[in-house]
């Protein structure tokens, strides 16, 4: 099932692109330049529009009344906040604008070359740091946040995710999963999203939405990865700026032992509604945003997106999928805030076996399976200002997340017999509360607790071998928790040292087993544009519910894993920052990571940290290793006369130790993966309000790993499945692959509507990846299964 999905994606997918994507171009131009030039300015000159939003303390969060906003490359043209923080800045020429925001105290902060549309107002949050040392106010410089995670306990391995900013990057595909593989540390993949941070299985990550984890937010998730998908759920319509961690994270985040991905979801507008349409060959998005309540500064937004590929009815299979993101936000007088959140997919994907056995060359020729995936995710948050320096965020959520699927075999005489059936249902309800508490410019101390009750039903059965009876691999159903708590404080020892430190802990009820994990950073300002940072930390995560209820022949009913442990990490960070320039920066970041208590198969060379199916079948101990060495390396210029670039390089060893205490590679041991990117953005038009953008990504990177083919035991085998030395696992490695992607678009602002049309491109050099061996019963030899997958989406978005 696995091997067929993926061709059915790669190829089919790719094939119906390029038959229909010239139709599609063509029917596109020919709208995008009706609509144009239909529209009129309606006036002369560059369209306008305003620049609203908040300027809040970074730490406590609470508004900071009489800032002064202004966007620094206009003279005059600014304002005051009010009581409530908040501002607005009309009549801004659309274009590029760099927006400062300063008050006595602190020290100023900037966004640089926010992108002002005609079609959309530009809503601003803009924390501020509260200075150390007041007495030297006036000399400090004005800070740019880009390259600084959101999250201020953050010492090291943090990023935050400008979604305008990384949106630009080609490949990106609207998708924040794979807009976060240009950054240092991450090994990319074509036909997946998953993310593999410094040789980590990308189900090791994290998943965050609105401060609760969440399952799997991708199309298709785990089916082909696991851990990741195809696309994910969450449009870049919706997302917020978000934060995203490589390893040495704070205190607050737990459950994780690679990275974390804490996504928000942004406020709509809440003065005036604005809508998004956008066509493209991969899928239809509808898109709104306004206000509830003008009175009570309520509103709305929302996006829903069903794909293109459901319409174009594949050859050989089916592929269908849509989604919907939703945020409701309700500011009150006294109460606080309140806001409703959802996410959630439905995916459904079909293949048919090959009808004419003359073309039977593989296994897969002749099976034909059925999928189905639901996922939601959604919450009520609330939080409550007691006055300027605490507030207490409360949260009540349920995930939902759900796979049936089957698939079936058929001989020469088209007699059908299954060989996989799975049906599983996961729901977890969750209360998280976090007391913030900011006691002075320089402590500032937060505390959470989370409590989760997950129910699980799961049933999975595989035939061992053709035409023989499904068998029992895992089965189970109930109910148990996992409750977690944590400190995290953040001092200033002095105006150039930090201190971030903290404590987490979490139980697993099912087995009771449980972690304590200290973590701490330490940061020093060396000099004004010079940084240097060291952090550590302990970390765990639990394993996917199925892997505790795995069933073997030899135990029966018994599930042979429920006493499984907690696979636990060690990270260790150094970071040296140094700021090149007001545009340019230069991030060094070596990091040792340590795995211990990992699940392996005894006397055996699996491990899940190798782990990429969906299921797992065999008895597992906590006797397996790890050891990721690295260092992470970015040289960044952020866009200035519209030009930006980035290079981000990581050379890293990723090994494990199996249950024959034998080290080997990890199966993401890429050794090294170097990411160059670069764009250039034109003003064209009579007065300068359209813009052209040019886009390019280039990613080098070390071939796939694979373990060497057991040819006796393959052909002994009673369906010629492919077996491995696992001796020798993960010894040998593909060839380097090239990837490269682009990105061309064109915006047409007009006074109150803006058009864009765009051209993506994803793996235009034809880097091929590889899913294993299959068995040839034409030659009776094996061959390699691989693919490139190229793909070109064509878009028209419309914005109003």
């Amino acid at each position: 099932m696995l091997k067929t999905f993926e061709k059915v994606l790669s190829e089919e997918l790719s094939r119906k692109i390029y038959r229909y994507g010239g139709w599609i171009l063509l029917l596109t131009a020919l709208f995008v330049s009706v609509t144009v030039f239909s529209q009129t300015t309606g006036r002369k000159g560059r369209p306008v529009q305003t620049i609203r939003g908040i300027v809040i303390d970074g730490d406590s969060k609470f508004p900071i009344p009489y800032a002064t906003v202004k966007l620094s490359e206009k003279e005059g043209a600014g304002t005051i906040t009010d009581s409530l923080g908040r501002f607005s800045i009309p009549q801004v020429p659309v274009g590029r604008h760099t927006v400062e925001a300063a008050f006595m105290g602190y020290e100023p902060g900037i966004f640089r070359e926010i992108l002002v549309t005609s079609a959309k107002e530009i809503y601003l949050e803009i924390p501020l740091k509260e200075s150390v040392n007041e007495l030297n106010e006036v000399i400090i410089r004005a800070r740019t946040n880009k390259e600084e995670a959101m999250n201020k306990m953050a010492t090291t391995g943090a990023r935050m995710l400008s979604v305008e900013e990384a949106s630009r990057y080609a490949g990106g595909f609207d998708d924040p999963a794979r807009l976060v593989s240009a950054f240092a540390g991450v090994a990319p993949s074509v036909s997946s999203n998953g993310i593999s941070i410094h040789g980590n299985a990308p189900h090791l990550l994290q998943w965050r939405l609105e401060d609760v984890e969440i399952p799997n937010p991708n199309h298709f998730a785990d089916i082909a990865t696991l851990g990741g998908g195809i696309l994910s759920s969450l449009s870049s319509q919706v997302l917020g700026n978000s934060d995203f961690f490589t390893g040495a994270f704070p205190a607050e985040y737990g459950n994780a032992v690679s990275g974390v991905f804490d996504m928000k979801l942004r406020n709509g507008n809440n003065q005036k509604n604005e809508n998004t349409i956008q066509v493209g060959i991969m899928g239809i998005d509808v898109a709104s945003e306004g206000p509830l309540s003008k009175k009570h500064k309520a509103s709305y937004i929302f996006n829903y997106r069903y794909s293109t590929t459901g319409l174009l009815n594949l050859e050989g299979g089916t592929m269908d999928y849509q989604d919907l993101n939703l945020k409701l936000n309700f500011p009150t007088q006294k109460a606080g805030t309140f806001s409703v959140w959802g996410t959630s997919l439905i995916d459904k994907f079909t293949s048919d076996f090959e009808k004419n056995t003359e073309k039977w060359d593989y296994w897969g020729d002749r099976s034909e399976s059925r999928d189905k995936q639901y996922m939601a995710a959604g919450g009520v948050s609330h939080r409550y200002f007691f006055n300027n320096d605490a507030s207490l965020k409360t949260t009540i959520a349920a995930t939902y997340s759900q796979l049936d699927g089957g698939a079936t075999l058929f001989n020469h005489s088209m007699e059908s017999t299954p060989y996989m059936d799975l049906d599983s249902k996961y729901t977890s309800l969750i209360f998280t509360t976090t007391f913030n508490r900011k006691f002075s410019n320089r402590f500032t101390n937060k505390t959470g607790f989370t409590y989760t009750n997950m129910f699980y039903k799961m049933d999975l059965s595989i035939a061992p071998y053709e035409a023989e009876p499904l068998e029992i691999v895992s089965q189970g159903k109930g109910n148990t928790s996992l409750i977690s708590a944590y400190n995290s404080s953040s001092v200033g020892l002095t105006e150039r040292w930090t201190l971030n430190a903290g404590i987490y802990g979490q139980l697993l009820t099912l087995n009771n087993k449980w972690s304590v994990e200290p973590r701490v950073g330490l940061k020093w300002q060396a000099t004004p544009k010079t940084t240097f940072a060291l952090a550590y930390g302990m970390y765990s995560r639990m394993e996917k519910m199925d892997v505790y209820f795995v069933k073997t022949k030899s135990t029966g009913n018994q599930s042979v894993n429920k006493d499984l442990d907690f696979t636990k990490a060690q990270h260790i960070m150094l970071s040296f920052g140094y700021k090149i320039s007001d545009r340019m920066n230069l991030k060094i970041e070596p990091y040792i990571q340590f795995l211990h208590d990992v699940p392996v198969m005894a006397d055996s060379s699996y491990s899940v940290l190798n782990r990429s199916d969906f299921y797992v079948e065999d008895a597992l101990v906590n006797k397996g290793r790890g050891r990721n060495v690295g260092i992470d390396i970015t040289f960044e210029r952020f866009l200035e006369k519209g030009l930006y670039y980035m290079i981000s390089g990581s050379w890293f060893d990723s090994r494990y130790r199996g249950g024959d205490g034998v080290w080997y590679n990890t199966k993401f041991n890429r050794n090294y993966v170097i990411n160059g990117l670069i764009g250039k953005e034109w003003m064209l038009g009579r007065n300068k309000q359209n813009i052209l953008s040019v886009n390019l990504k280039l990613t080098l990177q070390g071939g796939d790993r694979y373990s060497p083919i057991d040819l006796e035991a393959t052909m002994n085998h009673p369906d010629k499945e492919v077996q491995y030395d696992e001796t020798k696992a993960f010894s040998k490695q593909y060839s380097p692959m090239l990837i490269g992607n682009y990105t061309v678009s064109y915006r047409i602002n007009k006074r109150k509507v803006s058009h864009e049309f765009a051209v993506k491109g994803l793996n235009f050099t034809g880097a091929k990846e590889h899913y294993g061996h299959e068995y040839n019963v034409k030659t009776g030899k094996i061959d390699v299964s691989d693919n490139s997958t190229i793909l070109t989406n064509v878009s028209y978005k419309l914005e109003f």
